[in-house]
């Protein structure tokens, strides 16, 4: 096979390894010659920073083995655990948004997944998440992967788009051989919770070794968890107000002080304005006139010790707890095919194809369909269903109607499945087409098919005529509509917990369907010769080439919810895609070799001209240089441009419905707030609405809702990122590796959302009037004045400034018989500043030290082997982290008293014993020490997935080899 031609193996190597731009520097090429260098790479390559270390650019590594020999389901959640990923996407989390339970996307630096370019083989990958590029890690097939290769910093230059923040790459396995299979299954201590695994890999060679073939199948599951079935997320929360939950009012020279918050967040507290049963309220005046008894009966509604007229707490409050309808854990469930052979067409040509297939599964349970102080749920007199002392208790207060608060849970939670299918083709050759010359010229085909299942999803007219019932002349409970009746309506009893019929639920509720195909085809041909022509200091290196890449993506909703007749958002459709040809090169030039503090110096650069069916030309590059001062202590830096083109979800998505959560900055209440010459402004704004004077409500403490969609117009965004990095290699201490790296990402014209609250602000603080693009996007009732409408629209508008400093130290000795492998990987974030409107570089709020944006992570590893025997502890540290942003505390710096989360560390243990048999057994406990939740938080939030919401989770792993 070509890995016998040692020279050219190495040039290969260097030419198509991770940080290829830099890999072309002399010393990289040196190592040909040099047998001590040879053998220092390979002695120090082995563990993660090893190779980090000897990289021209930061580069964080990951073996296979160790993304497989964990507890975690799959290998997203071990990579979420580095500090240069957030866990924006995680099992825990993501069903946060529509359709996205199950995916796991890594989002490097927290700056959107979006610009996370995700690789395998160097290779693009089609996506699983619709509209996007966002690769779904559960479709790389875990038991093949070598390595993972992250680096920091913009890419596109070498990669194309989307490289912005920085590249993950999984390196497959060239050669498989022999039988690999294993299985896992664990368990938590603190709950139900228990996932598996199974991986089965067989590969072989083939005509005397020219060709080598191999298959792979591999599955994963979890069954759900819901947080009441964990004592840590069980308990029910509420914030209330100091002087409710104490029964003592703040000091008048204190109201800023922390001692004395505005809110106390209360334990064994909630809602008591609605029930599963039904909470029923005056419609003239919004009080509480009790709740249904599983009869259907009356019964009152307790406020126990305190409460602040919409939670309670204390003995006897009858509060709701919310938590019962959410999962920490979503049921998941994966499986995965692959198939590859390469073959030695001749001794210098390699010909290869990978075909797969994976299916994965993620189920969100969420909250039921619901009623608050919705003037549609309004119970008539002459219902049918009315009891005896609820149509009393009306009659007592005049009532010709009562309204319902309730989540229906006997009518079943809404559930979300979503399925996708993932195939992918890969075909290509590589090798030398003459002594110097390589190349790799690759087919790739990739398709990806989402369904996504919405089950309980109410039939809004449907209900309306259910719960109108009446009896008929016959005395039978019928829907009061004739219309309605000859249609099949069902009348349901709404009044109590399990009151209504199944006939009902059937005819109220719907199943909804919607559709996504995603397809990807790239061409890309790439030619390399890492010694073009020698200079003084060395050999010039270079790689060039071209590239065609074609996206296509289609979201087809259900026709009968994309009218908004259903309770599920009303979500538009996608049709769209585009097209680009791509020219590229990259040169790695030796300028000075061997003089006083400088054992090398080597200049890398690389260009990539981009040419979009959509956005146009876009241009990329990269400077860097590599200055090795003694063999022992090395600089880098790299200064680059790099771009991402909108994807087609932000080009071509129609307008979906959502909800939000704002306030009408119209009310009195948000204008005695403000200072008296803002106040005159917003409120001359606010009459020239048409909003009255003496406006105030309260209907903004419910969501309100929103069409948000694509815009054709977008251009491409583009971002300046900085690395500057020393490495040190101590020959006085073999085995030890020491890197530090100073990042630097700015994005200009970030694609974004303009903030509903923003929109609203912006509109009635105008000092121009309201004839601006905001109050465009806002509608009013013109009877009530209440909002009844927001539109959003993604523009070229904002800006991402995040900096910080990469920290590696690794060390590997002999000492007890066996041998120490340690290492600790560590960042420390500078600034993650993040601005509305990049024209107003004043109007930022910087989220360091933030929940999301944690000001210091690190992982400390530490491994001992002793023949066949290997035992391992890795502890996690997450900084403390504030838990509101410094915009929000200028404003208000007291707002609850839990202002922020203590420092977090969580310990993984393992032991393993490899057989000379081929069997393996280990034992691993993660989160040994059972650390908690912080604070009140559940582990599902964007920011909070980063803290383990299972508690020890202990498992045991079989595996044969052969």
């Amino acid at each position: 096979m070509l890995n016998t031609k040692v020279a050219k193996a190495v040039r290969l190597g260097i030419v198509f390894g991770a940080a290829s731009t830099a890999a072309f520097s002399a010393t990289s090429f040196a190592a040909e010659e040099g047998a001590e260098k040879v053998e220092r790479i390979e002695v120090t390559g082995s563990r993660i920073l090893r190779e980090g270390a000897i990289s021209p650019s930061p580069v964080t590594v990951i073996s296979g083995e160790d993304l497989i020999n964990t507890g975690a389901l799959n290998i997203g959640e071990v990579l979420n655990k580095l500090p240069a990923l957030a866990t924006t996407y995680s099992l825990a989390n993501s069903g946060r948004f529509i359709g996205t339970a199950g995916v796991s996307l890594l989002d490097l630096r927290g700056m959107g997944s979006e610009r996370t370019l995700v690789l395998v083989d160097g290779k693009r990958h089609v996506s699983s998440a619709p509209g996007t590029s966002s690769v779904d890690t559960n479709t790389i097939p875990s038991a093949w992967i070598e390595k993972v290769e992250i680096i920091t910093g913009g890419a596109s230059a070498v990669y194309g788009a989307d490289a912005v923040t920085g590249v993950v790459n999984f390196i497959l396995k060239k050669n498989i051989s022999g039988l690999n299979v294993s299985a896992t299954k664990g368990v938590a201590e603190n709950s139900s919770y228990e996932n598996e695994k199974f991986t089965f890999s067989y590969g072989k060679d083939f005509s005397e070794g020219r060709g080598n073939v191999a298959f792979s199948m591999e599955y994963n599951a979890q069954d759900s968890l819901n947080a009441l079935d964990n004592p840590w997320t069980a308990t029910s929360y509420a914030s209330m107000p100091y002087d409710v939950v104490t029964g003592e009012s703040r000091p008048e020279d204190q109201l800023d002080s922390e001692d004395y918050p505005d809110k106390i967040v209360v334990p064994n507290a909630g809602y008591y304005l609605i029930s599963n049963a039904g909470t029923v309220w005056n419609p003239n005046t919004g009080d509480i006139l009790g709740r249904f008894n599983p009869d259907s009966t009356l019964g009152p509604v307790n406020t126990g010790s305190f409460d602040d007229g919409q939670y309670c707490g204390g003995p006897d409050c009858d509060f709701i707890n919310l938590r019962q309808y959410s999962e920490i854990q979503p049921k998941f469930e994966r499986v995965n095919y692959n198939f590859k052979v390469n073959y030695d067409v001749t001794d210098e040509l390699n010909a290869y194809f990978q075909a797969k297939y994976s299916k994965t599964e993620g189920e969100n349970i969420g909250q039921p369909f619901f009623r608050f102080y919705s003037g549609a749920n309004l119970i008539s007199r002459d219902n049918a269903f009315l009891s005896a002392d609820t149509a009393a208790m009306m009659d007592q207060e005049g009532l010709s109607i009562i309204g319902v608060n309730k989540m229906y849970n006997d009518i079943g939670r809404r559930l979300e499945e979503n399925t996708r299918e993932t195939t992918r083709f890969v075909t290509g050759i590589q090798g030398y087409i003459t002594e110097d010359w390589s190349m790799d010229i690759s087919l790739v085909h990739g398709k990806s098919e989402i369904e996504r299942v919405n089950g309980a999803n109410v039939i809004m007219a449907n209900y309306a005529n259910a719960i109108d019932a009446v009896f008929d002349d016959s005395g039978n409970i019928v829907c009061r509509s004739a219309e309605a009746r000859a249609d099949g309506c069902v009348a349901a009893n709404i009044m109590g917990d399990g009151a209504i019929s199944q006939a009902a639920i059937d005819y109220v509720t719907t199943t909804s369907t919607g559709t996504s195909e995603i397809e990807q085809t790239v061409f890309n041909a790439t030619f390399s010769n890492s010694a073009l022509f020698e200079l003084p200091a060395g050999m010039v290196g270079f790689a060039g080439g071209v590239e065609y890449r074609d996206e296509t993506s289609v979201t087809i909703e259900d026709p009968f919810a994309k009218t908004g007749a259903t309770f599920f958002n009303a979500l538009g459709e996608t049709d769209g895609g585009y097209d680009v040809k791509e020219a590229f090169f990259e040169l790695s030039v030796p300028l000075i070799e061997d003089v006083f503090l400088i054992d090398s110096l080597v200049f890398d650069t690389a260009v990539r001209y981009a040419d979009y069916s959509t956005v146009g030309d876009a241009t990329s590059w990269k400077l860097g240089l590599d200055w090795t001062i003694t063999p022992e202590l090395r600089a880098r830096f790299t200064v680059s441009e790099a771009m991402r083109a909108p994807n087609i979800d932000e080009l071509f998505s129609g307008q979906s419905q959502s909800f939000t959560n704002v306030d009408d900055s119209c009310k009195v209440s948000e204008l005695d707030q403000l200072s008296e010459s803002g106040r005159a402004l917003r409120a001359a704004n606010c009459a020239a609405l048409g909003v009255p004077a003496d406006f105030d409500s309260n209907y903004d403490s419910a969501t309100l809702e929103t069409l948000v969609g694509g815009n054709p117009d977008l251009q491409p965004e583009e971002s300046k990122s900085i690395t500057a990095g020393i490495v040190y290699q101590p020959e006085w201490l073999e085995g030890f590796s020491v890197t530090a790296d100073y990042w630097e990402i700015d994005i200009d014209d970030t694609i974004s959302g303009i903030g509903f609250q923003t929109i609203i602000d912006r509109c009635v603080d105008s000092p121009t009037g309201i004839d601006n693009q905001f109050c465009g996007l806002i509608t009013r009732d013109p009877n009530t004045s209440e909002i009844t409408l927001l539109k959003g629209f993604a523009l070229n508008i904002a800006r991402s400034l995040n900096s910080g400093v990469d920290f590696e130290f690794g060390y590997d000795f002999d000492a007890f018989g066996g041998s120490f492998g340690t290492s600790f990987i560590g960042t420390y974030l500078i600034e993650a500043k993040d601005y509305p409107f990049s024209a107003e570089p004043e109007n930022y709020t910087d989220y360091q030290g933030v929940l999301g944006d944690e000001s210091w992570q690190g992982n400390l590893s530490v491994d001992y082997t002793y023949d066949n025997l290997m035992v391992g502890f890795t502890t996690r540290f997450i900084d403390g982290v504030e838990l509101y942003n410094p915009t929000q505390i200028e404003s208000n710096p007291n707002p609850s008293n839990e202002m922020r989360y203590g420092s977090y560390f969580v310990t993984d243990a393992s032991v393993a014993y490899n057989f000379d048999n081929g069997i393996g057994l280990k034992f691993g406990v993660d989160n040994i020490f059972d650390r908690k939740l912080p604070g009140s938080t559940t582990g599902t939030g964007a920011g909070s997935a980063i803290y383990d919401n299972i508690g020890r989770f202990g498992y045991l792993q079989a595996t044969y080899k052969f």
